[in-house]
């Protein structure tokens, strides 16, 4: 009988000292009783966050800040290490390792302090460094219960393109690689820790997912290794109708369909990377969300089918820290190409483009991109925009920050009257002024722009509107 195949990843509060990542141990040491199991980790919580300070600081010469930034974080894993391993040849070897990993870290931030530049290449190789340093860590507490385990870098098994800072996985070539490197280790019954977020172009040069994307990473290897299941672990019970944070009211949802994650994810749901269910839906892998805190809750499973909410909204989510771009003027009626050319010049700069709506008239396009992507996004359209601007065909190419996008989500609001006309309804009542609003054509999603300061108002109003409590 074929043994089963588990990809598990466990994020950064799941590994944030040496108490998390000894329960992570467990979990897959339980798990390991009943088939194979790969492993997946992020670095540990606040890790990225403060490698990438570190490259910023090192970048602006503030070189006396990066002896005390690497050792903090010399000290935080070295504690991980020292409560996890008994002392003798294992603790040394993992405390060698990770002293080899924090010599590369020095040699980066060094140069790059020198060279006062930040590439986005540096970058990639700075950023990844935290789960370079915990999967180790995490090895090490699996074999501590007394299972084999190895760390494995993902930079010897996720081939992607060359883009640093949001790559993309090249699959055939990853399939490959996955099955060389990890399908021996699990037939000799060990257990791959394997680094997240992080890849490497064919030729080998480090490269990134993007924020969060160590879940990413562990569809990737479910996908490449024709896993059964995937299972992100993290620090919340599942998928629940609303962030918490917005509606205390909110409650778990026990199943949503691909397409419902995937809309959720895109708006900024916090659970998943929004590419995450890509490399797995077309093999129907199912893919859950559990509390690695509390193991025995069931979470949230995610499946090509789903379950039907009643009223056709499953959930809602909103996205703060974003821009509304929008590119007007009367000349630009009689511009045939102002769309190609506007999504061509933000395409260019690999923008994550979140929400986009057109005036019947055409005397406006408008479309709403995260905040961070905001400066070189301006750019690229001013630039292609130059000549228009010059003659005042395009009037203008403007920026508002002071947005949310709110998203209404849900499998079967298709075919279900009504819904677009109760939200709207509800946020005039509320007395929300709407600045946009956009629904595909799939209709999995009804969204629309409002004012940043009544995102929450409007979260609130919807969920209890389509009775989510």
């Amino acid at each position: 009988m074929k043994s089963s195949l588990c990809v598990m990843k466990f994020g950064g509060t799941s590994v944030g000292d040496a108490s998390c990542i000894r329960r992570a141990a467990e979990i897959v040491k339980k798990a390991a009783a009943t088939g194979t199991v790969v492993v997946v980790v992020s670095a540990m919580s606040g890790v990225t966050n403060r490698l990438i300070e570190g490259a910023r600081q090192a970048e602006a010469g503030e070189e006396e800040k990066l002896q005390g930034l690497i050792g903090e974080l010399r000290k935080q894993h070295e504690a991980a290490a020292t409560g996890l391993v008994a002392g003798g040849k294992k603790r040394e070897e993992l405390l060698a390792a990770g002293a080899q990993v924090f010599e590369e870290l020095e040699r980066l931030l060094q140069g790059t302090a020198l060279l006062r530049e930040l590439t986005p290449r540096a970058l990639d190789a700075i950023s990844g460094i935290g789960e370079r340093l915990s999967a180790p860590l995490v090895a090490g507490a699996i074999a501590a219960l007394g299972l084999r385990s190895e760390p494995v870098p993902a930079t010897e098994i996720i081939v992607t393109d060359a883009h640093h800072g949001r790559a993309e996985p090249l699959m055939a070539e990853t399939r490959k690689r996955a099955e060389s490197r990890l399908r021996p280790m699990l037939k000799n019954g060990i257990v791959p820790v394997v680094t997240g977020f992080i890849g490497a172009t064919i030729d080998g040069v480090p490269t990134t997912l993007g924020r969060g994307g160590a879940d990413y990473s562990a569809t990737i290897l479910g996908a490449a290794l024709g896993a059964d299941e995937t299972i992100i672990w993290t620090d919340v019970d599942g998928v629940k109708t609303a962030d918490p944070r917005l509606v205390p009211e909110a409650r778990m949802l026990p199943e949503i369909s691909y397409n419902e994650a995937a809309e959720l994810a895109y708006f900024g749901a916090k659970v998943l990377h929004p590419n995450t269910l890509r490399p797995v839906t077309a093999a129907g892998v199912p893919v859950w969300i559990r509390n690695s805190f509390e193991p025995d809750k069931p979470g949230t499973k995610i499946t090509a089918a789903g379950k039907s909410a009643r009223n056709g909204v499953k959930a809602l989510t909103a996205i703060r820290d974003v821009t509304l771009v929008t590119v007007g003027g009367p000349g630009i009626v009689g511009l045939t190409d102002v769309l190609a050319r506007s999504f061509a010049a933000t395409s260019a700069t690999r923008a994550n483009v979140l929400f986009v709506t057109q005036s019947s008239s055409q005397n406006d396009i408008c479309f709403v991109i995260e905040r961070a992507d905001e400066k070189r996004t301006l750019a690229a359209l001013r630039e292609a925009f130059a000549p228009e601007i010059a003659e005042h065909t395009v009037e203008h190419i403007s920026a508002d920050r002071n947005v949310a996008i709110v998203a209404a989500v849900g499998e079967n609001m298709r075919g279900t009257p009504g819904i677009a006309g109760r939200a709207f309804t509800t946020l005039g009542r509320e007395g929300i002024s709407i600045i946009a609003i956009a629904q595909g054509s799939s209709e999995y999603n009804i969204s629309c722009v409002v004012e940043a300061s009544a995102m929450q108002q409007a979260v609130k109003a919807l969920h209890v509107e389509f009775g989510l409590g």
